[in-house]
């Protein structure tokens, strides 16, 4: 069994997750007795939580609300889980940007000391923010080892698994050095620079298992550029961190810029008229390009360079010889 501070902790949090919780079923997520709960409540009360209860065969705990309600307890995860939320809040778009802060730095001033520095060393960059972070998700104690790190600026060792669906590892273990934790698109990324490669890498976290303990301390070296957002940006992009996609076309589209702008995640759309509108887009490819301009289903009029007037072509003759190829 538990000791009582840490069952007294477990409990607390059981109360705040629901409305109302039956006696049973906390005693059998604690592994207590029923009496033990009952005693463990009475000590809630007498630290000043407002506990109610209602008897009978479905009677339970509810965790009270109101002005004389004690600041609430966090074990660790739920300490990293809301400074992670927090911070993410700060970037969301939403309009809590400030608010978001604040409450972040209310919460921090009530942690412990061991909780506070927790907390201090989570330091992550947004990207393109997704609606929800459910794409990949990362144990909160992988993410903690990583901030920590970054934070530290300590060269970091771990075991990354090849691709999707791989739990191999790579061998050797990779060596970096740690630079931010980044949130893009659903997915948590590590950037740093890799000491085996001579070259910054982006890591998926989901895919990294930290080696403990952490090397030697480092002197952080600038990103290229000097921002992480653009740099993570491009380097997706394809480019080497430096510019954007590789490929950069412009085009004359006969839709409205209302209706193609609401496709276009970061081209630049102009307004030419009621029905006609500019575009500017990269890609990886010329011809990938042309086949994401071809998505609106528009007369197209290319303005440049040539190599996007050329890769249209070439898509012309494949679509023409996959048409002959079925007749």
């Amino acid at each position: 069994m538990p000791k009582t501070s840490a069952r007294l902790l477990a409990l607390l949090s059981l109360l705040q997750t629901r409305r109302d919780w039956p006696g049973a079923l906390l005693a059998e997520r604690l592994d207590i007795s029923q009496r033990t709960v009952r005693r463990d409540i009475d000590r809630l009360r007498e630290l000043g939580y407002p506990i109610a209860a209602a008897k009978g065969p479905d009677g339970g705990y509810r965790l009270g609300a109101g002005t004389e309600l004690p600041p609430l307890l966090f074990d660790d995860e739920q300490a990293v889980a809301l400074a992670v939320a927090l911070q993410i809040a700060t970037s969301s778009g939403a309009g809590i940007a400030e608010a978001a802060a604040r409450a972040l730095q209310t919460v921090r001033q009530v942690m412990p000391t061991r909780l506070r520095h927790r907390i201090d060393t989570l330091r992550i960059t947004t990207i393109d923010m997704p609606a929800a972070l459910r794409d990949s998700p990362v144990d909160v104690h992988v993410l903690t080892a990583l901030s920590g790190a970054v934070h530290n600026h300590e060269v970091l060792r771990f075991d990354y698994a090849s691709g999707p669906g791989s739990d191999a590892p790579t061998t050797p273990p990779r060596r970096v050095q740690p630079h931010h934790l980044v949130v893009r698109g659903g997915r948590w990324y590590l950037v740093a620079w890799d000491l085996d490669r001579d070259d910054w890498r982006i890591f998926r976290a989901d895919r990294i298992t930290p080696r403990i303990p952490t090397g030697p301390r480092f002197t952080p070296r600038p990103l290229p550029g000097g921002d992480v957002a653009t740099f993570v940006t491009n380097r997706f992009q394809g480019s080497d961190g430096l510019g954007g996609w590789p490929c950069r076309g412009e085009v004359i589209l006969d839709l409205p810029a209302a209706v193609v702008g609401r496709f276009i995640r970061d081209g630049v759309v102009e307004e030419l008229g009621p029905d006609r509108c500019r575009l500017v887009l990269g890609s990886w490819s010329w011809v990938g390009l042309a086949a994401a301009i071809g998505t609106f289903d528009a007369g197209i009029t290319v303005v440049g360079p040539p190599e996007l007037a050329n890769a249209f072509t070439q898509l012309a003759r494949r679509f023409a010889d996959a048409a002959a190829s079925s007749a």
